[in-house]
C-alpha cells in the first residue's frame, strides 16, 4: 500500500507539489493497521488503496488522501492537530503516530464511541475525541498548529479557520455533495493573513451540520 501510495504522489507532484511522503508520515502510514480500524466485512480490502464504508452512510478515507492530507499541514512532533470527522478513527491514527495531541470530533456518536473503542485498544494515548458540530470546531482546544477535515463542507468554516494558530494550515475538502469539490490548503501567517490554495479535484462524503 505504501508504495501505490508513494506512486500517487509522484503522479500529483504538479498538483500537490509534494513528490514524496515525507519520512514521519511514510513512517505512520506503514505502521498504523488499518484492519483494526475498519469493520470486519472490509478486513479483505484495508490494505488496498481506496476509501471503504464503515456505516452510517460514511467511509474511511482512501489512504493516499489520509497522507496526503497529513502532509499538507507539515505536522510536527510538539503540534496540537485538530481532524474534523473521526469516522473509524484512521486519520486520527496516523496524526497521533507523528504529532503531539490530536483532536477528533464526530458528529455520529456511534462512530465516535467505536473510533474511541478501537483507539484505546490500540493504545493511542494522545487523542482526544469529541462528538460535536465540526463547522464549530473545539474552541476550548484552540488555537491548533493544524486542521485537517475529512468531509466536505460547501465553504470554508469561519469557526475553524480563527481556531487555526498563525503559522498554521488546514486541509478541507469544499463542494457540493456528490459534485465538485476540490481539496484546499488554507494557509494563516504569522500576521494573521488567510491564503488559499486548491490543491486537487477530489469526492468526500458531506460534512454534516449539527441540529
Amino acid at each position: 500500500m505504501v508504495l501505490e501510495i508513494e506512486a500517487m504522489y509522484a503522479e500529483t507532484r504538479a498538483e500537490t507539489g509534494l513528490a514524496a511522503m515525507s519520512p514521519r508520515v511514510r513512517a505512520a502510514m506503514a505502521k498504523v493497521e488499518r484492519h483494526r480500524l475498519i469493520p470486519a466485512a472490509q478486513l479483505g480490502l484495508a490494505y488496498r488503496n481506496h476509501p471503504l464504508p464503515i456505516g452510517q452512510g460514511q467511509t474511511v478515507s482512501q489512504p493516499y488522501i489520509v497522507a496526503i492530507s497529513t502532509d499538507l499541514i507539515a505536522p510536527q512532533p510538539q503540534h496540537a492537530v485538530l481532524e474534523i470527522g473521526t469516522g473509524s478513527g484512521y486519520q486520527a491514527a496516523v496524526l497521533a503516530e507523528i504529532v503531539q495531541r490530536v483532536y477528533s470530533m464526530e458528529i455520529i456518536e456511534s462512530l465516535a464511541l467505536t473510533a474511541k473503542k478501537n483507539l484505546a485498544e490500540l493504545q493511542y494515548r494522545n487523542i482526544d475525541i469529541k462528538v460535536g458540530d465540526g463547522y464549530q470546531g473545539w474552541p476550548e482546544k484552540a488555537p491548533f498548529d493544524g486542521i485537517i477535515v475529512t468531509a466536505a463542507a460547501p465553504r470554508v468554516p469561519q469557526a475553524l479557520v480563527e481556531q487555526l494558530r498563525p503559522g498554521g494550515r488546514m486541509v478541507i475538502p469544499v463542494g457540493a455533495a456528490g459534485g465538485s469539490q476540490e481539496l484546499l490548503l488554507i494557509t494563516k501567517g504569522a500576521d494573521g493573513r488567510v491564503q488559499q490554495k486548491s490543491v486537487l479535484a477530489v469526492r468526500f462524503v458531506p460534512l454534516v451540520p449539527g441540529k
